[in-house]
């Protein structure tokens, strides 16, 4: 089994900082991409960020310049550090990685995801 445990939502004023932590866990071989994903209430699961294992990192427009992921490969960690916070960033942000469970062939790899972190933006 693998754990997605997502931590560092809460609650901050509008210009403010928040840095989000998702560790994997269990029976891991591989993790190929990792993303952090928000949904705000009413609104359809978005990608905000992800990051490839070689580092390769895409954005959603609306937080480019404002947000950096990043991600340690020897603790299986991904990290969204999120600057000048505005009040549209509100929404409860998703951990989501692709992970290859056992090294026997065919590798196979499968997506998981987070119980999800609240982030809440306030004007």
């Amino acid at each position: 089994q693998v754990q997605l445990v997502e931590s560092g939502g809460g609650l901050v004023q509008a210009g403010g900082s928040l840095r989000l932590s998702c560790a994997a866990s269990g029976s891991i071989f591989s993790i190929n991409a990792m993303g952090w994903y928000r949904q705000a209430p009413g609104k359809q699961r978005e990608l905000v960020a992800s990051i490839t294992s070689g580092g390769t990192t895409n954005y959603v427009d609306s937080v480019k310049g404002r947000f950096t992921i990043s991600r340690d490969n020897a603790k299986n960690t991904v990290y969204l550090q999120m600057n000048s916070l505005k009040p549209e960033d509100t929404a409860v942000y998703y951990c989501n990685a692709i992970i290859v469970t056992t090294s026997l062939l065919p590798w196979t790899a499968s997506n998981y995801w987070g119980q999800g972190t609240q982030v809440t933006v306030s004007s």
